[in-house]
């Protein structure tokens, strides 16, 4: 073999390796994300991380894979989230009772969401409304309560848990308005719904997006929404604020789903993420969708969302004394 041919043939060879070895994947180079859900299919969050995948996998211009991890108060899909490589391939579609109020009631948290994720962007917020029995004699906050101050400890609501968002803002109420109720936890709020519509509860907190379609049927009467302003999709309802209660005037609880990555996510990933989560959102199809199940699209930067949870968490740490979950 000629002396040039032979040094030619040794050069491709000891490329070769290079060549070969894979590079490392990353948001930027086409590779699928997955993004994790801490809930079972069909319940709220995994409702709105497909809605929300689907248009966020237009503006990566990549697949977009919602997994459910559900157990541990959503914390499995979170841990896995604070395990993962930090190259934006794996991120949480976050419920903000796993960031808020599961720091607070947990006995033992796998890890501290403000210390072991980065924020990436805020996605939605939703508000709960409360529904009681079509046979309850009460029509408004006000009725309500005082039928609960003239039968002190005899009315009961349901949860999808202890520690739950609809647990906790049916109890804030409660103590607000002076009133004694039972809280009966469910594994789920589907389950608590059919025993208020069969009458063995007599009312509940649902996320307007899944109670709307039992209000809308007549098998339940809505008498009030959390939020500081009337839904869209409940025109009709009034707010709590509204029942002019004093502890209740000012009356706004609610939660929101945010998506994060892993704790050394890079800034000009999530700078790269934060627009394209932003941009899905306005997406008009997605966002008429999203309003017409009654969410509030919620756009803006990692640090908003960071704040809010901050300062949830310091709300719920008041309410949640004495409350543990194992």
């Amino acid at each position: 073999m000629p002396a040039l041919l032979r040094r030619h043939l040794l050069a491709v060879l000891a490329c070769a390796p290079l060549a070969l070895s894979p590079l490392p994947a990353s948001a930027q180079d086409g590779a699928p994300v997955r993004l994790l859900v801490g809930y079972s299919a069909g319940g709220p969050v995994d409702q709105g991380a497909r809605l929300f995948g689907q248009a966020l996998a237009k503006e990566l211009n990549t697949a977009v894979i919602v997994e459910n991890k559900p157990g541990a108060n959503a914390t499995l899909a979170g841990s896995e989230v604070v395990r993962a490589k930090p190259d934006g391939l794996t991120l949480w579609f976050a419920a903000s009772p796993t960031i808020t109020i599961s720091p607070n009631v947990m006995a033992k948290m796998p890890f501290d969401p403000a210390r072991d994720l980065t924020p990436v962007a805020p996605i939605l917020s939703y508000y709960n409304v409360l529904v009681v029995n079509n046979g309850e004699p009460y029509k408004n906050v006000q009725e309500l309560v005082a039928h609960a101050k003239a039968h002190p400890g005899k009315l009961a609501y349901g949860s999808a848990g202890v520690g739950g968002s609809n647990h906790l803002g049916a109890l804030l109420l409660a103590r607000r308005s002076g009133i004694e109720l039972n809280h009966i936890p469910y594994k789920g709020n589907a389950p608590a719904m059919t025993d208020v519509i069969g009458g063995q509860l007599n009312m509940m907190l649902d996320i307007i997006s899944t109670a709307s379609s039992y209000i809308h049927a007549g098998k339940v009467r809505a008498i009030a929404v959390t939020s500081p302003r009337r839904n869209p999709s409940l025109p009709d309802v009034p707010t709590v604020a509204e029942s002019g209660i004093d502890g209740l005037k000012d009356f706004d609880v609610g939660g929101w789903y945010g998506l994060y990555g892993p704790r050394e996510l890079p800034p000009e990933q999530v700078a790269r993420l934060n627009r394209a989560a932003n941009a899905a959102l306005a997406q008009p199809e997605l966002k008429k969708r999203l309003q017409d199940l009654g969410y509030e699209l919620w756009t803006g930067s990692p640090q908003q969302l960071a704040e809010r949870a901050a300062r949830e968490r310091t709300l719920w740490s008041t309410v949640t004394q004495g409350i543990v979950v194992n």
